[in-house]
């Protein structure tokens, strides 16, 4: 069942992309990618990775998303990397427990479940497609720690309107 949270805003390391869905395993591996440059540094990350949706095509058919690493303080990991914040807020928030293929029945209930608790999105509908102020999925569970994806946890954090 949803929740409505209060979140801190939260540092990161990101890449973004603008991929069509079978493109978002090259944005997935870049968790990776953020993760070993902070360890060259010897920076950990602040918490679990993340994807953040900004824009959802009209057609559905292209997305941009960012990959992004918490961190405490602001890191440079070159040219196609950035450092951003996360917004603070209320956030509506439920988690999957199971694969990421769970994923698009889980975002579909959580919407369904907004509908009904007339729960605003910090997003604006505009003619290219629906932009999000801050649609997170956060990757509670370490893949090489537990290899059984069907004991993964994701969490599902979508901003709300101030």
């Amino acid at each position: 069942m949803p929740s409505i949270v209060d979140r801190d805003e939260q540092r990161y390391v990101g890449y973004r992309a603008t991929v069509g869905f079978d493109g978002m395993a090259d944005v997935a591996h870049q968790i990776a990618a953020i993760v070993g440059k902070l360890a060259e540094r010897g920076v950990e990350p602040a918490d679990a990775p993340f994807f953040r949706y900004l824009l959802l095509g009209t057609d559905m058919r292209t997305v941009t998303v960012e990959a992004g690493v918490p961190v405490a303080d602001p890191v440079d990991l070159g040219d196609e990397y950035f450092t951003d914040v996360v917004p603070a807020g209320k956030y509506a928030q439920a988690t999957h427990h199971g694969p990421p293929s769970g994923l698009f029945a889980a975002t579909a209930d959580l919407l369904a479940w907004s509908e009904k608790e007339d729960v605003r999105w910090d997003r604006i509908v505009e003619a290219d497609g629906e932009h999000w102020g801050a649609r997170l999925e956060i990757y509670r569970t370490d893949p090489q720690v537990e290899p059984d994806a069907n004991n993964w946890d994701t969490d599902l954090c979508f901003r709300l309107a101030d």
